[in-house]
């Protein structure tokens, strides 16, 4: 909680009372953010977005910005999701992932796509990091990662409130790919907007997501190749 700027520069005493009852406050804003995102998760099918990634180098103070289409889907009974992303500029290309494969196919080489076998482990890791907002529930997020409320706790985001809560993941593993996340959830909707994570060094990816519908109807997620295209494995001995 981001106290008013009267409690701060006033005495002790206000701070002492800040003290008191702005953490409480804080809890209450973390639960009722993650209430929301449990409400969305329980009736939780799909989504397409458009989106927008910025990928910051800190070194060279260079970014990297791609745009393009967002398609998430939950399959069969259980928990699994299946991913399609199709950026079109500025270099145009598909990642579909579904159980424990991952596809790529980059339109500057047309004839070829892709594919890695992503195994139980990293597929694993991979749901964690796409359930950020995308269906996960207050206690998947709470056994994979510290949960916080974020500073400051509402912005404004895309035309939407929302409130910021900040997760840095348990698993030592998965801290070496990702210091900590950032993820700005919809008021209104319970369903993330934005994600911020940093990967250290001063380096992060910012992800927008706008024109956002929740629970559209999707069909099966696939790459539409053209005839002909060869499937490699770069990753197989």
């Amino acid at each position: 909680m981001r106290l008013p700027a009267l409690v701060v520069l006033t005495g002790t005493g206000l701070l002492f009372t800040a003290g008191c009852f702005g953490a409480p406050f804080a809890d209450d804003q973390l639960s009722a953010v993650l209430t929301r995102m449990d409400e969305t998760s329980a009736t939780f099918k799909g989504l397409t977005a458009d989106i927008k990634k910025i990928a910051h180098t800190e070194v060279i103070n260079a970014d990297q910005i791609d745009t393009g289409t967002f398609t998430v889907k939950r399959v069969g009974r259980g928990k699994e999701l299946q991913m399609l992303l199709d950026l079109k500029e500025p270099d145009a290309k598909k990642i579909l992932v579904t159980g424990t494969k991952a596809q790529e196919y980059i339109l500057k080489n047309p004839t070829e796509v892709q594919e890695y076998d992503l195994g139980r482990k990293f597929r694993g890791m991979f749901d964690q990091f796409l359930l950020l907002g995308f269906g996960s529930n207050s206690a998947e997020l709470r056994s994979a990662y510290t949960v916080k409320l974020g500073q400051p706790a509402t912005d404004m985001v895309a035309g939407e409130k929302t409130t910021k809560i900040l997760l840095v993941p348990k698993s030592e593993e998965m801290r070496q790919h990702i210091k900590q996340c950032e993820l700005w959830i919809s008021d209104a909707r319970g369903i993330t907007v934005q994600q911020k994570f940093y990967t250290g060094g001063g380096d992060y990816h910012l992800v927008t997501y706008t024109n956002i519908a929740i629970n559209p109807k999707i069909g099966d997620l696939t790459l539409n190749l053209p005839h002909g295209v060869k499937t490699v494995k770069p990753l197989k001995d």
